[in-house]
């Protein structure tokens, strides 16, 4: 069987630092040094999503999502390996439920792009994702229990499956009546478009559920041509799409650059759905904005896009029963 073009272009993606930053044009000289952050959570970043990185510029904000950082390697108070709880939600192996409703399945514990700030960077995939013997487990609980209508494929990424395995899976799903939607978390359409093939967008069309795809843009210059016409195949296929970001220190902490990635979202469409604040995930205290700066950057953009275009602000907290807002005070 031939390998699939998305395959073929994430296995050409660059995973060593020396080799990114010669194709950036940027001397490793001139930077701290990185290779203890590497080799605790390895670079990973597909060709097509380098190909938006200014050259020459270290500071490049795609850039600074992806490089590994010195300052990863240092504790700092308040900030540990399970931020949001994943491993106090976990029901059965691969499963986790923390809202009413939903349950969230772990499909894999890869991804395309290894971003620095990730949430679950230190999550133990191994034996927490929904393997053969974990999966059989899975849907024997989501039959059991009557609350849930909604499952969300996360991961890692789930479209770094195969379609085979992944329309195995929602065939199987599809069996349980009390199902009704179906969301995909991914970033594969933003760091690798060419996953949207064909047989992915015949998959999820065919599918009998409400479908939505959260896919994750931090920055304007991701939403490249390519991205956009990804969105709109899965657009055509019949899936609603949304977008969340997530607040990062010299990546997009001001109104101007969110606000042209609002507006950006809108032409290729998609809507803004959570900008969230950073989940204090062990590695990651530089990209932290803390929460005044986060309610400046709130009321900026109140007053600068209209309501539809302005995602809601959140963070997440473990043990609560939904994603708390972070609201401005109305002066």
């Amino acid at each position: 069987m031939q390998t699939p073009p998305w395959r073929q272009a994430l296995a050409r993606a660059f995973t060593d630092l020396p080799g990114l930053l010669a194709y950036l044009e940027i001397d490793p000289s001139t930077l701290a040094d990185t290779s203890r952050a590497d080799r605790q959570f390895r670079l990973r970043v597909p060709r097509e999503f380098a190909a938006l990185m200014r050259k020459g510029d270290p500071d490049d904000p795609l850039l600074r999502q992806v490089m590994p950082d010195g300052r990863e390697t240092t504790p700092t108070p308040g900030f540990d390996a399970d931020p949001v709880g994943d491993r106090l939600a976990e029901i059965r192996p691969g499963l986790l439920q923390k809202y009413h409703g939903r349950a969230l399945i772990i499909t894999t514990g890869a991804c395309a792009v290894h971003c620095r700030y990730c949430f679950r960077r230190h999550y133990p995939h191994t034996g927490g994702t929904a393997a053969p013997r974990q999966w059989r487990d899975i849907l024997d609980h989501l039959r059991a229990d009557p609350s849930i209508e909604e499952v969300i494929l996360s991961g890692g990424d789930p479209l770094m499956v195969s379609d085979q395995k992944l329309g195995a899976w929602l065939e199987q799903l599809q069996e349980l009546p009390r199902l009704k939607r179906l969301r995909l978390h991914t970033r594969l359409p933003v760091v690798l478009p060419q996953r949207i093939t064909p047989e992915l967008t015949g998959l999820l069309q065919a599918c009998r559920f409400s479908t939505v795809t959260v896919i994750h843009a931090n920055h304007p210059n991701e939403l490249s041509p390519a991205v956009a016409d990804g969105c709109r195949r899965l657009r055509e296929a019949g899936v609603s799409l949304l977008n969340q970001s997530v607040l990062l220190k010299g990546v997009n902490d001001n109104c101007e650059t969110l606000a042209r990635l609002s507006k950006r979202l809108l032409e290729i469409g998609v809507m803004p759905y959570y900008l969230h604040l950073l989940d204090r995930v062990a590695g990651a205290a530089h990209f932290d904005l803390d929460e005044p700066a986060a309610l400046r950057l709130q009321r900026q953009l109140l007053a600068e896009l209209p309501g539809y275009l302005t995602p809601k602000m959140v963070r997440e907290i473990t043990g609560e029963g939904s994603k708390t807002p972070i609201h401005t005070a109305i002066d």
